[in-house]
């Protein structure tokens, strides 16, 4: 008997040895998150994202700043559209969204980014996992894998997703966004992730970003060049009806009206840069990223700049998912 529990005591020493030498529970990484995120001022962060969700695929550079507790720059770029060039920013005076290159901005009225999954931040990352009690977790040699699901208050398309964090440094590597068949539809690979960055005090200001590129195109040439009408690939079950071109000072202008069950217009013009800065366009809705643009979004409508073209798509009967699936698949063009 003695000898039996002996050896029960050695097994269970080498049993808690192990346990004390082996991996990190889920608690244990979600505790230490926390913790990283509580005593991180701010950081940098550079990242690559694919989007599958249209068409065509679209890959944007990511360039993330955040600094304590609640100022965002998040600058979205794409080699298929220099002038489109994109800043999400949030700072004491609000949420915008900014094209410097046209000197166009929005502001919203929207409690941005908590409102939503937003996988290129590391805090929107880190309360996924939190707020996820059914979140699976998974270790491999390098890093810790939390598979969560997502909250996308406009698109329920994208319920899941896979998030890898460096197992030494804890930084974000990869989040992949799932559909319902668990195929990624959006990819996400960060390539720096700095914790120790610096600002300078004007960092967040819109002043600042709105200048952070020039205007390419001057108010006498931007009507001179010819629209590219672009017409969506999607139309749920409706059907184009007519065709309506005017002028205006800014240019010409398309109005597409497609007719069916969920009967929508397609209203397009030539973007015309602004020589001043002007009061932002205020908008009582919700960012929404496209996959070639972010846009903004109310009730019944998206506008969106890209290509040089202003777009505004409205319904009463689409819904907003619909509406969205529309405005992503806008890519077939002709030139007028």
């Amino acid at each position: 008997m003695k000898k039996k529990i002996g050896s029960l005591i050695i097994l269970m020493s080498f049993v808690l040895l192990l346990s004390a030498c082996g991996e990190k529970s889920q608690e244990d990484v979600i505790a230490d998150l926390k913790e990283n995120m509580e005593k991180m001022d701010g950081y940098k962060a550079k990242a690559e994202m694919n989007m599958n969700t249209g068409q065509e695929q679209q890959t944007f550079q990511i360039d993330i700043w955040h600094k304590k507790k609640d100022m965002y720059r998040v600058g979205l770029s794409s080699q298929d559209d220099d002038k489109g060039n994109q800043i999400i920013l949030k700072n004491k005076d609000g949420v915008f969204v900014l094209t410097p290159a046209l000197k166009k901005s929005f502001k919203f009225q929207a409690e941005w980014p908590q409102n939503s999954s937003q996988p290129y931040l590391y805090q929107s990352l880190i309360n996924d996992i939190k707020k996820d009690k059914e979140a699976k977790f998974e270790v491999t040699d390098a890093h810790y894998v939390f598979k969560t699901k997502t909250n996308y208050q406009s698109n329920n398309n994208l319920p899941y997703q896979e998030i890898y964090l460096d197992k030494k440094s804890l930084k974000p590597v990869q989040v992949k966004v799932l559909d319902k068949d668990k195929k990624a539809l959006v990819d996400v690979t960060f390539s720096t992730f700095d914790q120790k960055a610096k600002f300078a005090d004007d960092d967040f200001s819109m002043k600042k970003n709105m200048g952070s590129e020039k205007a390419e195109e001057t108010t006498a040439t931007a009507g001179e060049q010819p629209l590219t009408v672009y017409y969506p690939s999607y139309m749920a079950g409706a059907e184009l009806t007519e065709k309506k071109e005017t002028s205006t000072d800014q240019g010409d202008r398309v109005i597409l009206t497609f007719e069916g069950d969920k009967s929508f217009t397609l209203i397009e013009e030539q973007a015309k840069p602004q020589t001043a800065m002007n009061s932002p366009n205020e908008v009582k809705g919700e960012i929404v990223n496209l996959g070639f643009a972010v846009g903004a979004m109310t009730e019944n409508s998206v506008e969106w700049t890209h290509n040089g073209v202003d777009f505004m798509l409205a319904s009463e009967d689409l819904t907003k998912e619909e509406l969205i699936e529309v405005a992503k698949s806008v890519t077939n063009k002709e030139v007028k």
